[in-house]
């Protein structure tokens, strides 16, 4: 039977494992809710297979480690694999698999989400009505109608975000590599160069894997080529943006205002509770402290059905490595 450590494990997850597990695989699952990294490697000693999330650190050492106690697959429950040293892990001969998708709806919904909250102050006006202020002053909106949303990435999460905001009566403009021609056709969308996305648009969402070319493309330069008084959000990876010039831009008007689901240091803090603890992280402390920033904690993806298609896939990718077959989801490196 296939031993499988399952790093960084949380309540709402464990569950829908050990039924899905039981159902269709019958692996045998230990859960771990420390987070993976060469300090907490040694946990995966006489497993076949580590199964990691967004946030944990495979690193070249901690590879080194789990290649020694002889791991042979690293499976992530995520679809970003920035966090894992793909070609060190190719050198050992350890393949990483990855959940390329598992509801694109959860993600952009909730982008749209935090666009509205933000807008119309529902965030404010909660907190207020439970200390029955119902005063209205400082809760001023605007109209998504006519407004020019800016799509930075239009693959299945861009898309379906598009198509959400369509239904706004706002004008699309994207900035993508690939084009949508279904999204030209259907929603009268207009594909533009970054500089004259920034520039025009009302609101920008970011949609967009990490990576060597995306890293920091919201910058000190590019984010003052923004339109004064723009709304930035942000549900992909929090390296996306550049922290430092984003507090400048707020700091100085600039920016109108910030959805984050995401930071591009979170990993230290996202999916624990430190709400007893000093906050080390001045940036996010920072951030946090902004009337018109909202900072969520890397939930976009938390839906019933992005969680079982999550731990569907991971475990789908486990048996066709453990039957030999070609891996669906393999992270090809060059």
């Amino acid at each position: 039977m296939v031993k499988v450590a399952v790093f960084d494990i949380h309540e709402f997850e464990k569950n829908l494992f050990v039924d899905i597990n039981r159902n269709k695989f019958q692996f045998e699952l230990t859960f771990f809710d420390v987070r993976l990294t060469p300090k907490t490697a040694k946990l995966a000693y006489g497993f076949d297979v580590v199964v990691a999330f967004a946030n944990d650190l495979l690193n070249a050492e901690t590879i080194d480690i789990l290649a020694g106690q002889s791991v042979r697959l690293i499976a992530l429950r995520c679809a970003g694999h920035n966090q894992v040293d793909v070609p060190h892990a190719k050198k050992l001969n350890i393949p990483v698999v990855r959940v390329p998708a598992y509801s694109p709806y959860a993600v952009a919904e909730f982008a749209v989400a935090l666009l509205l909250t933000l807008n119309r102050k529902i965030h404010r006006s909660y907190h207020r009505s439970r200390e029955m202020n119902f005063s209205l002053n400082g809760l001023v909106g605007f109209d998504l109608h006519g407004k020019t949303v800016g799509i930075i990435g239009t693959g299945t999460i861009g898309s379906v975000f598009a198509k959400i905001m369509h239904g706004f009566g706002v004008k699309l403009l994207a900035y993508d590599s690939r084009k949508s021609l279904d999204l030209v056709d259907s929603y009268s969308l207009t594909y533009v160069t970054l500089e004259e996305l920034l520039s025009h648009s009302d609101i920008v969402s970011l949609h967009v894997p990490l990576n060597q070319m995306t890293k920091h493309m919201i910058n000190s330069e590019t984010i003052f080529k923004m339109k004064k008084g723009a709304y930035l959000v942000n549900t992909g990876r929090g390296a996306l943006i550049n922290t430092s010039s984003l507090i400048e831009a707020l700091k100085t008007g600039h920016l109108g205002a910030a959805a984050l689901d995401v930071y591009e240091e979170e990993e230290k803090f996202f999916f624990q509770d430190h709400s007893g603890d000093i906050i080390q992280d001045d940036q996010l402390a920072r951030l946090i402290s902004f009337p018109n920033v909202i900072v969520t904690s890397h939930q976009a993806f938390l839906t019933t059905e992005a969680l079982r298609n999550i731990i569907t896939t991971t475990l789908e990718n486990i048996g066709e490595y453990e039957q030999g077959k070609t891996l669906t989801n393999r992270v090809i490196v060059s």
